[in-house]
């Protein structure tokens, strides 16, 4: 790797750092891959819980709560999809969720029309 009188990289040159200038190769530390359902943590869903008055929250809820919102967002997204497509678009807008929701009976007020 040519350096510059300054003993630093010239402009077209690449550094040796992982994310910024450097080589193609593997990064020193990976996220390891992991279920997205489990992104909702234990302290948002009892968040949610005291938000609705719950004062104390057994252990198996949890997983029983990402199961109930995963199939919701599975539902409502596929909706959305549906209504994306039939626009011929690419890009899910909110206006396309709005309208999946009150198809499922979920009026969401104040987004758009």
């Amino acid at each position: 790797m040519a350096r510059n009188a300054w003993g630093t990289l010239g402009r077209d040159q690449r550094g040796t750092g992982s994310n910024g200038l450097g080589e193609p190769g593997a990064a020193r530390h990976r996220k390891s891959k992991r279920d997205t359902i489990q992104g909702i943590t234990d302290a948002s869903i009892r968040r949610l819980a005291r938000r609705s008055g719950v004062k104390r929250i057994s252990a198996t809820i949890y997983d029983e709560t990402r199961g109930v919102v995963k199939t919701f967002l599975e539902s409502v997204i596929r909706d959305a999809v549906v209504y994306t497509e039939h626009a011929q678009r690419k890009t899910v807008t909110s206006i396309d969720v709005v309208h999946a929701l009150k198809r499922q009976g979920r009026v969401l007020y104040g987004s758009g029309s």
